[in-house]
């Protein structure tokens, strides 16, 4: 059951980080959709609603979420999921059938790490998530997504801390694309890995039978890999080994996840408190 006379929270992106943000409002009774690209980067996919681009449903913690079109998209929110647009563009602002500008708040996810594009219209709450957005400027509110002490607060000015240019939890965990091409899978999320184990194979040029391997760095469990269907570049991320060795956590939201979440709810509930 959505909270009475609450807004409809438009979520750009659908990751991780994300999908935590949602997770969180959709417990507590908002209604969430989720905008995305026609092929997300998530590379924990578990656990990321933006899966549901590519099987057309995906569940994280009991909870659904649906690739819909825009005919489509009041039927998935009735139903109790979270409706999926393909929309990177956030064209359904201009949408006077499914938003409103006083009705409508949007949470931009896709951790950019730089300053967005405009908004295609006026919200009454935009809230952004870490660097590149300034709260006073290109948004109303800023919440912290690097871990440290400031991790899931909410400022009403200024700027989050800048990006550090490195991963969590150390460089070595992260897998990235040694050519451009499209990950073939060896490993499926959430398997056991031993340090030097193929986990994928990209084709190299034109000739199929010639392959690059994706090895692991470390013993640990596949958290995530990147989607099959994603164009890859050279250097990019495209999945990480977590040392811990525990499937279960290849199912769960992230506590970082959770306190962001938290912090935008924060947020969320300020804005709604003062237009009381």
């Amino acid at each position: 059951m959505s909270i009475n006379n609450s807004p409809l929270i438009l979520i750009r992106g659908g990751g991780d980080l994300a999908s935590g943000v949602a997770l969180r409002l959709h417990r507590v009774g908002f209604q969430v959709a989720i905008l995305e690209l026609p092929a997300p980067l998530a590379v924990r996919r578990t656990v990321c609603f933006s899966e549901a681009v590519y099987e057309g449903m995906h569940t994280v913690e009991a909870v659904t979420a649906r690739l819909v079109s825009a005919d489509q998209f009041q039927v998935a929110l009735e139903a109790g999921e979270i409706p999926v647009l393909i929309d990177p563009q956030a064209n359904i602002l201009r949408n006077q059938f499914l938003t409103s500008p006083q009705s409508t708040f949007v949470v931009d996810a896709r951790l950019l790490k730089s300053a967005p594009e405009l908004l295609a219209m006026d919200v009454p709450l935009h809230i952004g998530l870490g660097p590149g957005f300034c709260a006073g400027d290109n948004c109303h509110a800023v919440i912290e997504t690097r871990r440290s002490h400031t991790l899931g607060r909410v400022l009403w000015s200024g700027e989050t801390q800048p990006d550090s240019g490195q991963p969590e939890g150390g460089a070595r965990r992260v897998l990235r694309a040694p050519i451009s091409g499209y990950v073939k899978p060896l490993k499926q999320i959430g398997e056991h890995c031993e340090e030097g184990e193929g986990i994928a194979l990209i084709p190299h040029g034109d000739d199929v039978n010639e392959q690059v391997s994706v090895v692991s760095p470390i013993n640990g469990v596949l958290r995530g890999l990147i989607h099959a269907r994603v164009e890859v570049t050279e250097g990019m991320k495209i999945g990480d080994i977590d040392s811990r060795d525990d499937p279960s956590i290849c199912s769960l939201v992230s506590d970082k996840a959770l306190s962001v979440g938290g912090g935008v709810l924060e947020a969320i509930l300020v804005k709604l408190k003062e237009a009381k």
